[in-house]
């Protein structure tokens, strides 16, 4: 059997790099597609060129609301799978900059499985689609569930979602749809909540502040661990026939239940240390996702493995070493080595 080759869109975020380390682990050649940016932020991925041959990896500059650059790279490469990912994901900002969330994230699957359509080529197309579709169905939500977006953010997935829907049975094309929970990871993005929290518990922690000031302390999410999930990805596109997976725990937590757990397992008071600031809630909240991940385990034979206090104390013991190696000055790039570990 020849050699896999796999591309991943955003593969310079917290899914992406995961993903290519497990695709790498499987003997694939990954093609990491990276957006060209002021900043190149590659602390996630820079242990890979470390752990694996570099002639299986190798990053490419495009951007998903460039459908040029994405047709170029679909003819260089010829991929096998393409895993596609990148998006501007954060649901707060997405009502700051709406049309750019909606150009990268709908369009870009557009300009994505075009590009594939008219050169021709059968990849199988993981799309990432999102929770957050669901806005304020009643839980648990599977995917059959009504779809009732309550951001920019989940009205450009639940686009894209669609679309490839539409692609799939207009072309045959085979694509699935991963209705990823929340999911998280010592390699989240520091605006997002969990990581957010727990970076906070490890710096009071070590008296580098005083505070954190957070949102909607009541939402509730259905929070898993992201190595889990991205193992999800892969076996959705082993399978014969293209289908949609919800991927999640089962379980629903609210953001307040995450800070009592993140803070008491560092030995803190929270309440000496949480406000709540209106900047932070969202014009419209999303009260409570959970996730009935039951068609998952039954076709893909995934279930999660990591229970919600593991993931949180997880998240704080990596936060606590990230900071106390800043704190002492003994690493150069003290982000890339956390990362390898995790």
């Amino acid at each position: 059997m020849s050699q896999r080759v796999a591309l991943i869109t955003g593969v310079t975020g917290q899914d992406g790099s995961y993903l290519a380390e497990l695709l790498l682990e499987k003997g694939y050649r990954v093609f990491g597609l990276v957006r060209q940016s002021s900043v190149f932020n590659t602390a996630r991925i820079e242990h890979l060129n470390e752990k694996f041959d570099t002639s299986r990896l190798a990053f490419l500059r495009g951007d998903l609301t460039d459908g040029s650059s994405l047709a170029r790279l679909l003819r260089l490469i010829k991929p096998d799978e393409i895993y596609h990912l990148a998006a501007q994901s954060h649901v707060m900002v997405s009502f700051e900059i709406p049309e750019y969330t909606s150009d990268a994230i709908a369009l870009g699957m557009i300009r994505l499985v075009e590009g594939v359509r008219e050169l021709g080529i059968q990849p199988r197309i993981y799309n990432a689609s999102s929770s957050e579709m669901f806005g304020n169905t009643p839980p648990p939500q599977n995917e059959d569930s009504p779809l009732a977006p309550r951001s920019p953010y989940a009205v450009a997935k639940t686009f894209a979602h669609q679309i490839a829907g539409v692609y799939r049975q207009a072309y045959r094309m085979h694509i699935c749809n991963g209705i990823l929970f929340n999911h998280e990871s010592p390699r989240r993005g520091e605006r997002f909540v969990t990581r957010k929290i727990t970076r906070a518990v490890a710096r009071i922690k070590l008296g580098l502040q005083d505070e954190v000031l957070l949102g909607n302390l009541q939402a509730r999410r259905d929070w898993g661990y992201t190595p889990e999930y991205v193992e999800a990805m892969w076996l959705m596109l082993q399978q014969e026939q293209p289908d949609d997976y919800v991927i999640a725990t089962g379980e629903s937590h609210s953001v307040l239940e995450f800070v009592e757990e993140a803070f008491g397992y560092a030995g803190l008071d929270w309440r000496q240390h949480v406000k709540t600031a209106d900047r932070y809630f969202r014009p419209l909240e999303v009260d409570n996702l959970q996730g009935d991940y039951g068609k998952a385990r039954s076709k893909l034979g995934w279930k999660p493995r990591t229970t919600f206090k593991q993931l949180v104390r997880i998240m704080v013991d990596a936060d606590l070493e990230r900071e106390r190696v800043l704190l002492e000055g003994t690493a150069a790039h003290p982000s890339a080595e956390i990362a390898a570990r995790y």
